[in-house]
């Protein structure tokens, strides 16, 4: 049970970091283009155009919609300069961690197919010389 949730969470941390959840070494994204395919184990990281989106809407656009709103009727409201401010640094946040926030939402799909496998989804067998 132990090394399951190490192995969950060790996917997620290698999306955050841009990487390959199956493996850690390819990288996900060539400047902010999205790549097909892992270059080191061959892992196809959206085996359907689209896959990522639900991850991506639920685990990236709700929870900004609603920072930016607390952010708008809670602060702006009140202290309009601090308010504006706190909007454009959240901007520059919100640019400057798109990648890592999208490698979180491969690393979810990768994840869920390998919770839940289908037998014609491509995943390469997994690597012994990290234990997984």
């Amino acid at each position: 049970m132990k090394q399951a949730h190490r192995a969950k969470l060790l996917a997620l941390r290698r999306g955050l970091r841009k990487r390959c959840p199956h493996c850690g070494e390819g990288r996900l994204f060539h400047g902010w283009s999205h790549l097909d395919r892992c270059s080191s184990c061959g892992l196809e990281f959206e085996r359907n155009p689209g896959d990522t989106w639900a991850f991506t809407i639920i685990g990236d656009r709700l929870p900004i919609a609603a920072i930016i709103a607390l952010i708008y009727f809670g602060v702006v409201r009140s202290h309009r300069v601090l308010g504006l401010a706190m909007l454009a640094v959240f901007a520059v946040l919100l640019v400057w961690t798109a990648p890592n926030r999208w490698g979180a939402g491969i690393a979810l799909h990768y994840l869920s197919r390998v919770l839940w496998p289908d037998p014609l989804d491509p995943i390469p067998p997994t690597c012994e010389k990290d234990g997984r």
